[in-house]
């Protein structure tokens, strides 16, 4: 049996429901984050929340619970469902709104579920992308709305590509669900400095990258982007995650990138860190 938190309560997953009039399902308005466990242990679980909470404000969402509540329950949420390596969903919706349209007192929802990472196999070949002219709505914010990213699915798979990054006025942004980083062929490491949403594992490259090689955040224009020694993307799920290839071309050699695998490296090694500090 497993179960999701909804509202107040916990409830067995096959009877975990919230009413079709729900903003969330009328307009595509909620804030939701997602994070991993390890081990039976959330990472970086203070970051993740002060995230979510920070989107929810942005939306004038109200969550119902106080922060050191939501810790509590999804702690309660992985004991219940014995689930050591998952992914922890957080979803606070516009709520019923009596006109469709005005966000009012909205519906939490936590649900845990199966997750599976990148392999050391997928690291080493690395992914081919595209480019698409494109910025998300709020892009400091955290919500539901994949509109563009799950309408651009089609387009990928019959380019038999991994994933689209945007790019606005020249400037590169993000993946639809990733951060970007560039390795210039002067070895600096660079990430967009606005227009992005601020990812927790590009939180983590940025504390402890500029002291392994050169970094700094800052516009990325599209022509540089292509000439970049190595790129990478970084997410939850993904980590560190090579591109080897953007709209046909080869990424440097072609190949991933040593800066790429000493990053890697040492993310790990801050997971393992984290897991015994807490």
């Amino acid at each position: 049996m497993k179960w999701v938190f909804v509202n107040n309560q916990f409830v067995e997953k096959e009877k975990a429901f919230i009413l079709t009039n729900d903003l969330a399902i009328q307009r595509g308005y909620a804030a939701f984050d997602y994070l991993r466990t390890r081990d039976h242990k959330p990472l970086f679980l203070d970051d993740y929340l002060t995230r979510f909470f920070n989107s929810a404000r942005e939306m004038f969402i109200n969550i119902p619970l106080s922060k050191e509540a939501v810790k509590e329950v999804i702690l309660q949420l992985i004991e219940r469902n014995g689930m050591p390596e998952s992914g922890i969903r957080l979803v606070a919706t516009g709520g019923y709104s009596p006109d469709s349209y005005t966000p009012v007192a909205g519906n939490l929802i936590i649900n845990q579920e199966p997750i599976t990472l990148i392999s050391e196999d997928k690291f080493f070949a690395g992914v081919k992308i595209m480019t698409h002219e494109y910025m998300r709505d709020l892009p400091g914010v955290k919500s539901i709305n994949y509109l563009m990213g799950i309408w651009l699915q089609q387009q990928l798979r019959a380019k038999q590509l991994d994933d689209v990054l945007y790019y606005h006025n020249g400037i590169v942004t993000e993946f639809p669900r990733a951060n970007v980083f560039i390795v210039t062929k002067e070895g600096e490491l660079v990430t967009p400095a606005q227009n992005v949403l601020e990812g927790i594992t590009r939180k983590r490259i940025l504390e402890f990258g500029h002291k392994l090689v050169p970094t700094v955040m800052r516009d990325i224009h599209i022509d540089e982007l292509r000439d970049a020694a190595e790129v990478f993307m970084t997410s939850t799920t993904k980590r560190i995650l090579p591109i080897v290839e953007i709209d046909g071309k080869p990424v440097g050699a072609g190949k991933v990138g040593s800066v790429s695998i000493l990053l890697n490296q040492k993310f790990l090694e801050v997971e393992e860190e984290y897991l015994r500090s807490h």
